[in-house]
């Protein structure tokens, strides 16, 4: 039928580019660790803001791995994801990375928001002294968290199937799918709320930056002066809008992905698989530019590239 080859085709197109961006991403993620973990035995130290990275490039290399093995599997071995504990194998350590990469990718804008954002508030000020400190608590809250969302989402889908085997009878079909239904809202339910509570991180954050960047560009106004630390908060104010812009587009293709979860063909569906395959490289390009050392790092292979 015409509309299952157009399903087939879309799919096999998705799939290609998925495929290129999952790889683009996860060499552009093991750039940033490879120079992240040279600096750290060259140092013997990392500070805090390359720590969240090098978890943040880590999670995304992981993220991309397995999703991408997961979507190339259902699409070219279908009947290979029918074997039940590697299909769940699959979904858990890819929803758990993914959990992961939004979460410290959260902590990196409310690092750099802490850092750079200047308010006279005690809080913050308590905030901005003790932030070192509490960064390698803050990255194993966040994977305590994901591990611990995951392991919950788990257990409801095991219910669930559970419940499917043990409900056989026709008479039991209404209360199985209402059953069901109650499953995936509770599974659906958490998986937005964790997105939801991470996309609210990175939007204060960037009010708080904004506002302290007005504040101060007022401050210095007013007292004909200039100061070194406005330059550093325009570079977090490029750095964290930018990633506000991409974080809000990726929180709605979370979302529809929730929405069009049993429509697999769904053209909608392809164009927000195709997007959240995007997201990992593309933002860890952003930060590479928007870090001097990454950067020139950068640089310097290219130019060698160039020469040979």
């Amino acid at each position: 039928p015409p509309q299952q080859s157009n399903a087939t085709s879309y799919g096999a197109m998705a799939l290609a580019i998925i495929t290129l961006e999952a790889f683009v991403g996860m060499w552009i993620n093991a750039f940033i660790v490879c120079v992240l973990c040279i600096a750290w035995v060259k140092k013997k130290a990392l500070n805090s803001n390359e720590k969240i990275l090098l978890l943040l490039g880590c999670s995304r290399i992981s993220f991309l791995c397995f999703a991408w093995i997961h979507h190339f599997l259902s699409k070219i071995f279908p009947n290979f994801l029918h074997v039940q504990t590697i299909l769940q194998l699959l979904a858990l350590f890819g929803t758990s990375f993914n959990y992961s990469n939004l979460w410290v990718s959260a902590c990196l804008c409310g690092f750099y928001c802490i850092k750079i954002a200047n308010f006279r508030n005690s809080f913050f000020i308590y905030l901005k002294v003790k932030i070192d400190r509490m960064v390698p608590w803050l990255l194993l809250g966040s994977e305590i968290l994901a591990l611990a969302m995951v392991i919950v989402t788990y257990v409801l889908n095991e219910t669930l199937q559970k419940n499917n085997i043990t409900s056989t009878c026709q008479e039991n079909f209404w209360e199985v799918t209402i059953r069901k239904d109650k499953h995936l809202f509770s599974s659906h339910f958490l998986a937005g709320l964790v997105f939801a509570a991470s996309f609210m991180v990175v939007n204060f954050a960037a009010v708080f930056l904004l506002f302290s960047l007005w504040r101060h560009k007022r401050m210095m106004e007013t007292n004909s002066m200039k100061d070194l630390s406005m330059d550093a908060h325009i570079r977090a104010m490029k750095s964290v809008l930018s990633f506000l812009v991409m974080y809000s587009i990726n929180f709605v293709c979370l979302i529809l992905t929730i929405l069009y979860d049993k429509k697999k063909e769904n053209i909608m569906t392809l164009l927000t698989y195709i997007y959240l395959y995007a997201f990992p490289g593309v933002h860890s390009l952003i930060l590479i530019f928007s870090n001097p050392k990454l950067e020139k790092a950068l640089l310097k292979i290219l130019s060698c590239v160039k020469w040979k």
